[in-house]
């Protein structure tokens, strides 16, 4: 109003000053201490990867040390002052001092411009035993033996540690270098360094046996953080220029807006404001003058987009139900139409063919996991078995309600079938609503509800017609769904036995195959054929040996656990995977399943059968290196089983005669790679199924 003190411009030029210079000052603040952050953990980088050459540098030295001191003792102990000062003088050492038991107080043998003792000693831990003064020198120890093995002195090779060789040091590591004197205050030696430096001690706990520091400069930040300032400054000095434009631009057309709005609430609808942009302002102007000039139709043209509203909705429940994610389909059917009918909450309710329940398949505002409603109980049991909608006050029509059932003011409530929504009252001389289903099914299979109606004491018959409609989208959903989920189940199993097709073993293989090899683990491989099989087919008939088929696929699946898998890979050959199993796990599946039906005849409608299986195993990797490999190693074990006289097993590398395989191979085809068997599938499948000759 005009009388406050503080002004729609002066509070959009203060948001949009704090809008853009908090992030700003924020980002700067971050910036710095990133800027900082960042130089410290380069630095740092820096020493760990230096803190790695020096330790390669010391371990080097020590071991041409150690080699030389070796050397030397090796020697004939005449020889041992000319070879040490041959290894001075070609420079892989700076001193070799022998010296035996007898001898003390560093005497005994010593090359020329040996660095004078102490001497660091490149064995771990031995550093800190010569005491607190400096180190001139690392070296390394060797006992000198007899001939008898009886140790009799020491030899020493020792390599100076001088500026020099600090500095040859720090130019392979890329850092400054200090030697520490003993005490580990002073510096001994330095290649370089100041005050402000990053620095890491090292010492014999890293395997180094000189203290060392090793440090790198700290680089300016005085100058970033400057640059940062001059950013955060220009930033600020073009936000002020940029909010008082807006500002300015923002609020005039607002101002003769909020004066033209007084006078239309005074009455006087003749009002118009200027329009004099064809900007946001310009458009608000405009919407202004039409709402002036056409309140009066309003009210009757919400009304019209109400009924607009709900046929749009129709036409969202036509594509959801084209989706095949069953919960997210009725999740948003719930939602919208919750929203269209202006409900607080709401529930779908499908009945679970295990229990005969309504569940709750999502729920808004309500809470879904306790709905499970016995069918013809409660107000939802009640829809759901008579098929008939309800709306009601709960109030007033004191409705039967479970103690699990929501409680509300007001309901609505539509049932649902697989096929389509079910009519409100069946038509005079047509069967009911139940008569539709099988006898003991309910009359609907699923059931929409909507709880307390806002802005009104109920829901209106409006709103049951919506309801309706998304029930009905509801029901062709489920129903699309359950199809396509049934299409799935059948492409990959066998349609006679129950078991995975051959398509799904041409996956599971190249999957456990490929999980078998990145993890280290084996996977074996049943071959199965039914032993005489053709047989029983020329002797019971064909629908004898679909039963023999159909009973031995149950016996495999009560044999094998529930992570191998079972196929039917053609006529009455099988294949069973067994994940993470060796041989002898192989083996002991393989004898279970030959006694489960070498023990037990199989009843056929004519009297019973004594069936026989063949089994050849084989185990990736140890008998292929390739899925196809193992299935054609496998393959060849059930031909050897065969050979051997059948109700056997046989694992892959076992002996087949001469004479018999290629009658063998001859009825059964070769097992060609995994990539070329897309004609070998079972029957049912899209692929033709290997057919067995009764072997």
């Amino acid at each position: 109003m005009e009388g406050d003190p503080v002004s729609l411009r002066t509070r959009l030029t203060s948001a949009f000053l704090a809008t853009v210079l908090a992030p700003a000052l924020i980002g700067a603040v971050f910036a710095a201490g990133y800027v900082a952050s960042a130089a410290q953990e380069r630095a740092a980088d820096r020493l760990t990867v230096a803190s790695g050459a020096v330790r390669t540098s010391f371990a080097a030295l020590c071991g041409q040390l150690r080699a030389v001191a070796e050397a030397v003792a090796d020697a004939p102990e005449a020889d041992r002052a000319g070879v040490a000062q041959r290894y001075v003088a070609r420079g892989l050492v700076s001193g070799v001092h022998v010296e035996s038991d007898a001898e003390t107080g560093f005497s005994g043998l010593t090359t020329v411009d040996a660095p004078p003792p102490p001497w660091a000693l490149c064995a771990p831990g031995t550093s800190e035993e010569i005491g607190p003064a400096t180190f001139e020198g690392i070296a390394a120890r060797v006992d000198l033996v007899d001939a008898q093995g009886d140790q009799v002195g020491t030899v020493w090779a020792a390599q100076s540690v001088d500026p020099a060789a600090l500095q040859r040091l720090a130019d392979s590591a890329g850092v400054r270098v200090t030697l520490l004197s003993g005490d580990g205050v002073v510096p001994a030696v330095s290649t370089a360094g100041g005050p402000g430096d990053f620095a890491r001690r090292l010492g014999t706990a890293d395997g180094i046996p000189l203290p060392l520091v090793l440090s790198v400069p700290e680089p300016s930040m005085a100058g970033r953080y400057l640059t940062l300032i001059a950013v955060v400054l220009l930033t600020a000095g073009l936000a002020v220029v940029v909010a008082w434009w807006l500002a300015r631009t923002t609020t005039a057309p607002l101002d003769r807006l909020a004066r033209a709005a007084d006078q239309v609430a005074d009455g006087d609808l003749r009002v118009r404001v200027p329009v004099e942009s064809a900007d946001e302002m310009g458009r608000l102007g405009s919407a202004f003058n039409r709402m002036t000039a056409e309140l009066e139709s309003y009210v009757e043209a919400l009304t019209a987009s109400r009924d607009q509203l709900r046929g749009q909705l129709g036409v969202l429940g036509d594509t959801l139900s084209s989706t095949h994610d069953l919960h997210r389909i009725l999740q948003v059917i719930l939602q919208t139409a919750r929203h269209a009918a202006g409900a607080r909450a709401g529930a779908v309710l499908l009945v679970d063919p295990a229990t005969g329940l309504l569940t709750a398949q999502c729920a808004e505002g309500v809470d879904g996991s306790v709905l499970r409603v016995p069918i013809g109980e409660g107000l939802l049991g009640s829809v759901a078995a008579t098929g008939v909608p309800v709306r009601g006050r709960t109030d007033r029509d004191r409705p039967v309600l479970l103690p699990m059932e929501p409680a509300s003011r007001s309901y609505v409530i539509v049932p649902f079938t697989l096929g389509g929504l079910l009519p409100a009252e069946p038509a005079p001389g047509t069967a009911s609503a139940r008569g539709l289903w099988p006898a003991g099914l309910p009359a609907a299979q699923g059931v929409l509800a909507l709880y307390d109606r806002l802005g009104r004491d109920e829901f209106d018959d409006g709103d049951l017609d919506t309801l309706r409609t998304f029930a009905g989208q509801a029901s062709v959903a489920v129903d699309n769904v359950r199809v396509h989920e049934e299409a799935q189940r059948l492409s990959v199993t066998d349609s006679l036995t129950g078991l995975l097709n051959y398509r799904s073993m041409l996956d599971c293989l190249r999957r456990e195959v490929e999980r078998a090899h990145r993890f280290g683990r084996r996977l074996c491989v049943l071959a199965m054929d039914l032993d005489r099989f053709k047989e029983i087919n020329d002797s019971f008939g064909h629908a004898a040996g679909d039963i023999v088929l159909t009973e031995f696929a149950r016996r495999v699946r009560g044999e094998i656990r529930e992570v191998d898998l079972a196929f039917r890979h053609g006529g009455e050959e099988f294949v069973v995977l067994l994940p993470e199993t060796d041989l002898a796990g192989g083996q002991a599946v393989a004898e279970r399943l030959c006694a489960a039906l070498r023990t037990a005849p199989v009843l056929l409608p004519r009297g019973r059968v004594e069936v026989t299986v063949s089994i050849g195993i084989a185990v990736y990797p140890e008998h292929g290196e390739s899925g196809s490999a193992v299935v054609q190693a496998a393959d060849d074990a059930l031909y050897a089983a065969k050979a051997a006289g059948r109700d056997r097993y046989r694992t892959a590398g076992d002996a087949i005669p001469d004479v018999a395989r290629p009658a063998m191979s001859a009825a059964l085809g070769a097992c060609a790679p995994v990539g070329e068997l897309t004609a070998r599938g079972a029957s049912g499948g899209t692929q033709t199924p290997r057919q067995g000759n009764g072997r």
